[in-house]
């Protein structure tokens, strides 16, 4: 591997870089990862678990692309649950508690066997400009490393500052020195920054917990993996603890809020509205007499816990006093203070939907940097980083995902067109066609996607392809069976007596029927194989709603792909106030569906919009 060279170089070893490195190799991208330090690639910062609602369907669509997170979930897991369980699918999430030391190792490892891919440790410094695009890293020990591209994924290192009480560190995590040079290089570019702040509880030893007198959570009987190339997962599953806050537990943290860091006025960032600190929480909801705070152990041979949902910065010795008020916890011995991290972003906005930094070509933005919380909404981000990165070094055209057809692109689309106010965390009720974008049906959506542009292995392709064929004859088995109301009352199904006759397929979409009921009819549809059939049976369920989506979510993709050259003048567009005009050319939208969003635009305004991008068009066409 040539290595006085790079193609892409990726910049941070977390849960973006990792994704974003490996797919830019496997794209045949010469790649280097560089991280402080080897041993903490993929390393779980916060709370030791992958998935959950909407967040599960990230790391599905990742798989989907052949990413990591979910085939290393899956390596680490020790707690699978499928959340919603009792809800439709499309709302259904994986989530899974993990074991901190088998996901970092299982990471580190895959990572070390990518071919195209090297490590290197240190401190990027700054980016080299030429000729108006990113021509190497500046290292901190004054190594040069000339490259194509960059992809920047450097979570809370970005003038990192940890606070407990009245305590600041200046750090990216606990015992990691904050990136400080590449703040600056972003400010010279004119990006704009913004300060963002996020938390985390103490650690506590789980050898000293009173387990008789806490709840339990169990895993799922039949995990369910989060990878299509998963067969089965082998790890033994364990359960969590479940416990409350008391009043007591309220008293001393509400005697003492003007200690934490988020009340005295040390914190200037903006912390995640859905993953409060108990201090937050007791301030918005303090009428409750409790908050359910979960004991989360860290590893299967680790005896540290994590007891999700008292995030804090209060100072360690009021931490100490709280949490023993709590029940089970009476004699607990912590082993690490909570604390709150507070750390620059970039406006999002300032990125191109393929997380290009509009001002500066070959430079890419993924993860906390773009203003997001989680494992998940990192990972999906460095995926697309990468794959753009890889593909610019490679003079080939750019992957852009839609928010009718991912959530990755619902996540990208609502960065990079709205931008951020706090951390953004994904939902399912932030996607309009989440009917269509269900995590079970993921690797439809996506992997022909990874398979068209180089991203998928060889053994993932084989797999999806038979899947995929089973699927097809699968359906076609079900719309060509038919029967009339009589005869399916024949066999106890009642439907309504209009003399219609009705496919199987037609009956799944039923609410009274499933495949089950029809194997009374049609006993061959029992030699289905089981992942087909209950993947048929959901899309069956939904096929009348989607239909009904058809033609919007054409019509959102016809306004995705209407793509705003970067030189277009707003100014030149007669028929708008001056007021929108100047809003155009501050937001500066990718596209027409971006420039949709924008406050003030009406359907007159876009309908002006689309006649001069038409009218540019054609005179590049005579003019060529």
């Amino acid at each position: 591997m040539d290595t006085s060279r790079f193609d892409v170089i990726v910049i941070g070893g977390g849960h973006a870089g990792c994704e974003a490195a490996a797919v830019a190799a496997r794209l045949g991208a010469n790649t280097a990862l560089v991280t402080h330090r080897r041993d903490t690639i993929g390393v779980m910062s916060c709370n030791p678990a992958i998935g959950g609602l909407g967040k599960g369907h990230l790391v599905r669509e990742i798989d989907a692309m052949d990413g990591l997170m979910g085939r290393m979930a899956d390596a680490a897991g020790i707690q699978f649950r499928m959340l919603n369980r009792k809800k439709g699918p499309a709302v259904q999430g994986p989530r899974t508690q993990a074991d901190r030391k088998l996901y970092r190792q299982a990471m580190l490892a895959e990572i070390e066997s990518i071919e195209n891919l090297i490590i290197i440790e240190g401190d990027a410094f700054d980016v080299s400009i030429k000729n108006g695009r990113v021509a190497a890293v500046v290292m901190k020990d004054s190594r040069i490393l000339p490259c194509g591209s960059v992809v920047l994924t450097t979570g809370t290192f970005l003038r990192g500052l940890i606070h407990i009480g009245d305590q600041k560190i200046p750090a990216g995590r606990v015992g990691e020195e904050p990136s400080v040079g590449l703040s600056q290089t972003l400010l010279s570019l004119g990006l704009r920054l913004g300060r963002l702040k996020t938390g985390t509880p103490a650690r506590l030893d789980g050898t000293t917990i009173d387990w008789q007198n806490v709840g339990r959570q169990g895993a799922d009987e039949e995990p369910v993996p989060f990878s299509f190339i998963t067969d089965r997962i082998v790890n033994p599953q364990i359960e969590c603890g479940v416990t409350r806050t008391t009043e007591e537990t309220h008293r001393i943290i509400i005697e003492n809020l003007q200690r934490s860091a988020m009340y005295s006025g040390q914190i200037e960032g903006v912390g995640p509205r859905y993953c409060p600190s108990i201090e937050d929480k007791l301030v918005k909801f303090g009428e409750r007499d409790g908050h359910q705070v979960f004991l989360e152990p860290e590893g299967l041979d680790d005896s540290t816990v994590y007891p999700n949902g008292i995030s804090t910065s209060l100072p360690a010795e009021i931490q100490d006093e709280f949490i023993r008020t709590i029940p089970g916890l009476e004699r607990v011995v912590i082993l690490q203070p909570g604390y709150a991290i507070e750390y620059d972003h970039v406006d999002p906005r300032e990125l191109k939907p393929t997380l290009e930094v509009k001002k500066m070509p070959g430079l890419f933005l993924a993860g906390q940097i773009n203003g997001t919380t989680g494992y998940e909404e990192a990972a999906a981000q460095g995926l697309v980083a990468g794959m753009n990165a890889a593909r610019l070094a490679g003079d080939q055209a750019e992957v852009r995902f839609s928010r009718t057809d991912s959530y990755i692109g619902v996540m990208i689309d609502d960065l990079t067109s709205r931008g951020v106010a706090e951390p953004y965390r994904m939902f399912t009720s932030r996607a309009e066609y989440r009917l269509s974008l269900r995590a079970d049906n993921a690797d439809v959506r996506l992997t022909p996607l990874a398979i068209q542009v180089g991203a998928a292995s060889a053994g993932r392709r084989n797999r999806f392809q038979a899947y995929r064929d089973a699927l097809d004859t699968g359906r076609a088995r079900l719309k060509a069976l038919s029967v009339t109301p009589r005869e399916a009352a024949g066999f106890g199904l009642k439907l309504n007596q209009d003399g219609q006759r009705r496919s199987a397929y037609d009956l799944l979409s039923y609410p009274d029927f499933a495949l089950q009921d029809l194997k009374r009819i049609w006993p061959e549809l029992g030699e289905m194989n089981g992942r087909v059939a209950e993947a048929l049976e959901i899309e069956a369920s939904y096929a009348v709603y989607m239909q009904r989506q058809s033609a919007d979510i054409a019509q959102v993709k016809r306004d995705e792909d209407r793509v705003i050259p970067g030189d277009f003048d707003f100014s030149a567009l007669s028929g708008l106030s001056n007021e929108l005009k100047q809003k155009l050319r501050i937001a500066r939208p990718y596209n027409v569906a971006q420039a949709a969003k924008i406050d003030g635009m009406t359907p007159a305004a876009i309908s002006l919009l689309l006649v001069h991008l038409r009218r540019g068009a054609m005179d590049v066409a005579v003019s060529a």
